[in-house]
């Protein structure tokens, strides 16, 4: 594992090869800006046009988005919810936030489509990947709710699946942090941000860059993640034009 000063050659490598195809993970809580629960219209507003920049750069891009900040279905799970009913209920918090999205960004003229992997007809495509593959091609945004349709599986893993499925370059995550650190540097202020970390060591250490199962799906199909600061404006074009921006995460033998 390497902290910010080290394997630095391996990630500028790494994160200077241009993006044909990315796939952004965006956590529900990042739509809540300073507000305690719900979509904070600015923020979702200032991450529409980014995504808009982004796309107009000529990458393909394609959103997984939670729903935490609506409702969590472990959450409801500990309250004594069945955990099958209260993970369903975060699918479907998903989508209203994909809808909301979606309309932030067709406010600007983009064009964009909701795919849902739960059938819900009226406001979005069923998942079908050919078709999301095909609304890439023809420059549109993808928003993909209602994580992988299945209870007990986290968007996270959602958006790992759904990166291999479309053949994405890099599955990007924006959070609330600038990147992978030693521990939670909220709470201890020797904590270590990492320029880069193995899949390996993420696992091992328990860093906190996604679930076990996601991270263990991008290892085995070797696919980059890129965790970084997703509320400082600029970060996500950046990203994507090969900055070093963040925390890259990718097995060793790969870099």
């Amino acid at each position: 594992m390497a902290d910010s000063s080290d394997n630095t050659s391996a990630a500028q490598s790494a994160g200077q090869q241009p993006y044909q195809r990315v796939l952004l993970k965006l956590s529900g809580e990042v739509l809540m800006g300073d507000t305690d629960y719900g979509i904070d219209p600015d923020t979702i507003g200032r991450l529409a046009l980014e995504l808009i920049e982004v796309r107009r750069t000529g990458v393909e891009l394609a959103v997984v988005i939670g729903g935490g900040n609506i409702f969590r279905g472990m959450t409801g799970a500990a309250g004594g919810m069945d955990r099958a009913s209260a993970d369903y209920m975060g699918m479907m918090a998903t989508m209203m936030n994909a809808i909301a999205l979606q309309d932030a960004i067709e406010r600007h003229g983009e064009m964009v489509r909701v795919i849902s992997a739960l059938h819900v007809r009226e406001v979005a495509e069923p998942y079908i990947r050919r078709r999301a593959i095909r609304h890439l091609e023809k420059n549109r945004i993808v928003i993909f709710a209602a994580g992988t349709g299945n209870p007990y599986f986290t968007t996270d893993t959602a958006a790992s699946l759904r990166a291999m499925e479309i053949d994405a370059d890099v599955v990007l995550k924006g959070t609330k942090v600038d990147g992978v650190y030693s521990a939670d540097p909220k709470k201890d202020k020797q904590a270590k941000r990492y320029d880069y970390v193995s899949f390996t060591d993420a696992l091992t250490y328990k860093l906190g860059v996604m679930d076990a199962t996601a991270m263990s799906l991008c290892r085995d199909n070797d696919m980059p993640i890129i965790v970084f600061d997703v509320n400082t404006e600029g970060n996500l074009l950046r990203v994507v034009s090969g900055e070093r921006v963040g925390t890259l995460v990718r097995e060793e033998n790969t870099c």
